[in-house]
Order: structure tokens, then C-alpha cells, then sequence
């Protein structure tokens, strides 16, 4: 890989490390939302702390940040004059740079959220079909149950059985897999609780 390559997979990695969710806790309460409720700095541990409307703007944020490290690929990767096939690969590698830049960010000691809103912005660039569908299931079994972290994890599920149905890349195909993989293992302490008949569903608190 070029340095040129190498600077877009490091430009959506710093994408993903923004800490949207670190960022409002400190501007709006001056607080560390690590220090509150689950410690994640996504939107859910926002929505409990802060409130419906700072979780929302981190939401979107965070699906944006996704979003963008997709555009971003393809839009650098064809200057540099390398061969076509090795675009859906750049796309793979920044899509996957961003999601570790969100749950691991440079700027907070390499902690984070659980980078499934991102895992959205990914998904919705790379195929809207997939997104679509991963959100759909997202949502209905959030309206069913009130989990946001079982209805993250099945929409990660729901995403690669999308993404291998529809005649998409092998490497976006690689990437969904992968990456609904990790955004999976970092639920590994809410997947504990789930069996445990502790976690919290919305509205509540964690405990």
C-alpha cells in the first residue's frame, strides 16, 4: 500500500477516534460520560446521562463518521491510479479503521463506544440495500424489547446475511462480517447481562 493509502486508512481511523459522545458530556455538563452509566461514550449511554437530545446529535454524528470514512475512500483511492480492483480492498480497510477509531480513539486513552451507529454510516455508504435492512431490524426489535444492545447485535447478524445475499464485493462482503463480528465482541459485557436478566432497556438505568 502506498503512503497515500496508508494516509486514508489513518484519515477514517482519526475520523472514528472524534469522541462525539466525550465531547457533549464535557461541553454541555462538564462531565466525563465514561464516569456515568455503562462508560461507553456512544448515544445510548448519552440517552441515559444527558438526555434525547444530545444522544440524537451523537447518533447522527457517529453515523456520519461512518458514512464519511466510506466517501472518503472512494474518493481517494481512484486519484492515485491503482488499479480498479483495489478499490472495494481501500474501501474494506478504511471502513474497518473507522469502526476501531470509534470503540478505540486515540484521544481517550484508546476507549470508546461500540461502534454500531458508526457501523451504520459504514453500512448505509457501502450498500444502502444492507443498511436499510440492518436498521429496520435495528428498530423493530428495539420497538419489541427496548435493548438497544440485542437489537445492535442482531442488526450486525442481519447485515451479513444481507451482504452475502446481495451480489456485493468480496471485500464488502469481508468487511460486513468483520465488522458486525467486532461491534458484537465489544457487547461482550451487555451479551453477559443479557443472560444474566440484568441488562437495562430503555428508560432505565444501568445499573
Amino acid at each position: 500500500m502506498s503512503l497515500f493509502g496508508i494516509a486514508g486508512v489513518a484519515a477514517a481511523y482519526l475520523l472514528g477516534s472524534t469522541p462525539t459522545g466525550y465531547l457533549i458530556g464535557r461541553l454541555l455538563r462538564g462531565i466525563d460520560i465514561r464516569e456515568h452509566g455503562s462508560g461507553s461514550t456512544g448515544a445510548t449511554n448519552v440517552l441515559r446521562t444527558l438526555g434525547k437530545g444530545p444522544a440524537l446529535a451523537v447518533l447522527l454524528v457517529d453515523v456520519l463518521k461512518g458514512v464519511a470514512a466510506i466517501l472518503l475512500a472512494r474518493w481517494l483511492y481512484p486519484g492515485l491510479q491503482a488499479p480498479a480492483a483495489w478499490l472495494p480492498w481501500a474501501v474494506c480497510l478504511c471502513g474497518l479503521a473507522v469502526l476501531l477509531g470509534h470503540s478505540r480513539s486515540v484521544w481517550l486513552g484508546f476507549t470508546g463506544g461500540k461502534s454500531a451507529a458508526t457501523g451504520l454510516g459504514v453500512l448505509l455508504a457501502l450498500s444502502w440495500p444492507v443498511g436499510a435492512g440492518s436498521a429496520a431490524v435495528f428498530i423493530a426489535v428495539l420497538a419489541l424489547v427496548r435493548i438497544v444492545s440485542l437489537a445492535s447485535m442482531l442488526a450486525a447478524v442481519t447485515a451479513a446475511i444481507l451482504v452475502c445475499a446481495f451480489p456485493e464485493p468480496l471485500a464488502s462482503r469481508l468487511l460486513v462480517i468483520a465488522g458486525g463480528l467486532y461491534v458484537i465482541t465489544l457487547h461482550r459485557a451487555n451479551i453477559a447481562r443479557l443472560l444474566a436478566g440484568t441488562e437495562p432497556k430503555v428508560g432505565r438505568s444501568s445499573p
